[in-house]
């Protein structure tokens, strides 16, 4: 049974926005690191936007001003809202928890992963 699940992908055009959501029934969004991580084939997987367990929230150079990470803590979600998307944003998006209650944006220091939610943007 998954513990993070992904949801929100979607096809757009460059411009757009979109609002990944990650829910878990296992652990606490406001307890622990989390972030949001992507890949396209071939690459490694990298750090998008994180959130530590204070709330402290960073995120890649290449997406600062235009994405936002967020937590409903009533409802134990995860939030990415990306706006002005570009083509270069075009990958499958991971949710991720860390047993680390803060955590460099880093697949390595996530114990826990969600299946994945696919982006694709077009120009």
């Amino acid at each position: 049974q998954a513990q993070l699940v992904e949801s929100g992908g979607d096809s757009v055009q460059s411009g757009g926005s979109l609002r990944l959501a990650c829910t878990t029934s296992v652990y606490s969004v406001s307890q622990y690191f989390m972030g949001w991580f992507r890949q396209v084939p071939g690459k490694d997987r990298e750090g998008v936007a994180g959130i530590a367990n204070d709330g402290t929230s960073n995120y890649a150079d290449s997406v600062k001003g235009r994405f936002t990470i967020s937590r409903d803590i009533a409802k134990n979600t995860l939030f990415l809202q990306m706006n002005s998307l570009k083509p270069e944003d075009t990958a499958m998006y991971y949710c991720a928890a860390s047993s680390f209650k803060t955590a460099p944006m880093k697949a390595s220091f996530c114990g826990h992963w969600g299946q994945g939610t696919q982006v694709t943007v077009s120009s």
